[in-house]
């Protein structure tokens, strides 16, 4: 009994990382996996989290960081163990938190494409259809425009949950629970240092927003990460259904966020698919009022920037990316545009 037991830990560990390797080249299992298996991980670790107000998630990595560090330490101090075997304890400790990023979350980043799973067919570079998308973005975003822009949080919270409810379930969203809330970073001057306005955390399905973010940036940001914990993975397709979800709501304010909050990544499109006097003409175009607010939110940024740690976190985060099936990098936010126009097209034939 005691020899079976002794070798039971790592022949389940052996068999979830062979199951994360085969998500990870077969994306049809990865989907499988998304649809039947990690709703029901979701729902136990967010159900779990969901009884603490503050973030498991943060506290965990710092553990996680401590233990890793104080191991080998505490092991050679009390002779427990020779080097090679706290050298095999690290490492199956490293495993075991890989395991549990991945099945927690993790391998939806393995899953088919958005293009796949709402059978979309990916647009090639037309100029004048990105103009005219161009053009109809900018009056939506000009017409929506709106001076009222508190919110009550927890109700946008609601009402953002109850239009992704009604999502067609062959785009592959799980539908919203009732412990879809956001929590409070716990290091906010840290976070808003290196630009970090929301994330999912994987070990907890807990989704975390900035303390400091302003309302305006609210609504975009919850849909965003909501869609992260409802099990995208991609940056573009978080940010597509950010917008669509905000710009199809009733109120105002989460509208305005929806159209704002896209217009960074269409900046970075119009910068490189138009000329300067074309991108000048098309700059112009915009009320003066959403210009006020696009400067005043990137000054608001810029006073709690720190140059070299956002840096290092967007070093860090873009390899991380390319390690797991986006190769594009962080330049996968601003590939919203090309969804948009795809999808557009796929609706109108």
């Amino acid at each position: 009994m005691k020899r079976c037991m002794k070798y039971f830990r790592p022949c389940i560990l052996g068999i979830l990382l062979l199951f994360i390797i085969i998500c990870r080249f077969v994306p049809a299992v990865a989907e499988w996996y998304a649809l039947y298996i990690y709703p029901i991980i979701a729902s136990i670790l967010s159900g779990l989290s969901a009884v603490f107000p503050f973030s498991l998630e943060e506290i965990l990595v710092l553990g996680l960081a401590a233990l890793l560090i104080l191991m080998p330490i505490i092991g050679r101090i009390r002779k427990h163990y020779k080097w090679r075997k706290v050298i095999i304890r690290e490492v199956e400790l490293v495993l075991w938190i890989y395991v549990w990023f991945y099945m927690g979350w993790g391998i939806n980043y393995f899953r088919h494409t958005f293009f796949v799973r709402a059978e979309v067919h990916p647009a090639q570079y037309d100029e004048t259809e990105f103009k005219h998308f161009l053009s109809a973005y900018t009056d939506s975003l000009n017409s929506h425009y709106t001076q009222e822009k508190a919110i009550n949080k927890k109700a946008a919270t609601e009402h953002i949950k109850a239009i992704y409810d009604t999502l067609p379930h062959r785009y592959g969203l799980q539908k919203p629970d009732g412990k879809c809330y956001p929590k409070k970073v716990l290091f906010t001057s840290l976070y808003s240092g290196v630009g970090v306005l929301g994330y999912m955390g994987p070990f907890f399905n807990e989704m975390q927003l900035n303390g400091e973010l302003p309302p305006l940036q609210y609504p975009f940001t919850y849909a965003h990460e909501l869609s992260h914990l409802l099990g995208i993975s991609s940056e573009a397709e978080a940010n597509f259904w950010a917008y669509k979800i905000c710009t199809s709501s009733s109120i105002p304010a989460i509208q305005y966020s929806g159209y704002f909050g896209l217009l960074p990544y269409v900046i970075v499109n119009a910068r490189m698919a138009l000329n300067e006097e074309d991108y000048k003409s098309w700059a112009q175009s915009i009320r003066a009022e959403i210009i006020n607010d696009f400067n005043s939110k990137n000054r608001y940024w810029e006073e709690r920037y720190s140059p070299l740690i956002g840096m290092i976190q967007d070093k860090v985060y873009d390899w991380f990316l390319k390690g797991n099936n986006i190769s594009s990098g962080q330049k996968n936010y601003a590939e919203v545009i090309h969804m948009l126009i795809s999808f557009e097209r796929e609706n109108l034939r």
